[in-house]
């Protein structure tokens, strides 16, 4: 194990945050769904988890990336109500940016790009001395993972939504393609991260195997959880007696449309008002 560390200021910020998470999580299930979600971010980023992904093991910032991505991500957008994301969703930048992410081409391309630099060397070796550069990798690591289950969810207001089988199949495809890197890892025959060391005296591991590890816990860490939800859909969406390939829409959804309506017509107004003060 890595020497302890407690973190102060990260331990101060998840507790702040996530309290405040909960407490405004309006229902008691949405309150669980956040304190699981701030629990696993916790486990994951604080000692010795966190400790161990920043400086020493690939295999462990794997998983690191895969608990954030696949399970603190949908918790939080699980925990957050219908009302709460319309009003956050509300402002026309953060709509337009809402709407486009649910289109899942889209989605599955930057999580693939954005993720896979997460994980790529110079991204590795510069969190390991940077607080600052791990900070915000793992930012990022989470924001991919919002973007990945936007579509998979389908709870933004106004945005897209997938019907069950759409939602299906597009689990189902980003299991396969998020793991990009995994062969690289398990197929490379030296280790392609220096600034990851000790690896030996901590975990009794090479470097080598550890990376190719990696290889085998993004694999696995992203098939099991993925192929589960992909099934679970098929399973709910058949007990409740919905065609797999209907695509849902909620009140929420004709309500943005409504004002997606009203902003184009103040748009067209206030542009045929200043031509006619122009002639």
């Amino acid at each position: 194990m890595p020497p302890f560390h407690l973190h102060p200021i990260l331990l101060t910020a998840l507790v702040v945050a996530g309290t405040l998470h909960v407490w405004f999580a309006r229902e008691r299930r949405r309150r669980w769904l956040a304190l699981g979600g701030w629990i696993e971010l916790a486990l994951v980023v604080l000692w010795p988890v966190g400790d161990l992904a920043a400086s020493v093991s690939l295999s462990v910032a794997t998983l690191q990336r895969l608990v954030i991505m696949l399970g603190v991500a949908p918790l939080f957008i699980a925990s957050t109500s219908t009302e709460q994301l319309v009003a956050l969703t509300r402002s026309p930048v953060v709509d337009f940016a809402t709407r486009r992410l649910a289109h899942p081409a889209l989605a599955l391309v930057l999580v693939t790009v954005v993720g896979t630099l997460t994980l790529s060397t110079p991204v590795v070796d510069a969190g390991a001395t940077s607080t600052l550069a791990r900070t915000l990798t793992l930012g990022a690591v989470l924001w991919c993972g919002v973007v990945l289950w936007i579509p998979a969810l389908g709870v933004m207001p106004g945005a897209r939504r997938l019907s069950p089988v759409g939602r299906a199949a597009f689990i189902f495809i980003s299991s396969l393609v998020v793991t990009s890197l995994s062969f690289v890892w398990i197929f490379a025959r030296h280790s392609l991260y220096p600034s990851l060391h000790d690896q030996q005296s901590l975990l009794h591991i090479t470097p080598l195997l550890d990376q190719q590890l990696a290889g085998f816990v993004a694999k696995i860490g992203s098939y099991l959880p993925m192929w589960a939800v992909t099934f679970t859909i098929f399973s709910r969406a058949d007990e409740a007696g919905v065609a797999v390939e209907e695509s849902p829409l909620h009140w929420a959804d004709v309500e943005r449309q409504l004002l997606r309506v009203d902003r184009r017509r103040v748009r067209s107004r206030r542009h045929g008002g200043t031509g006619k003060d122009v002639a």
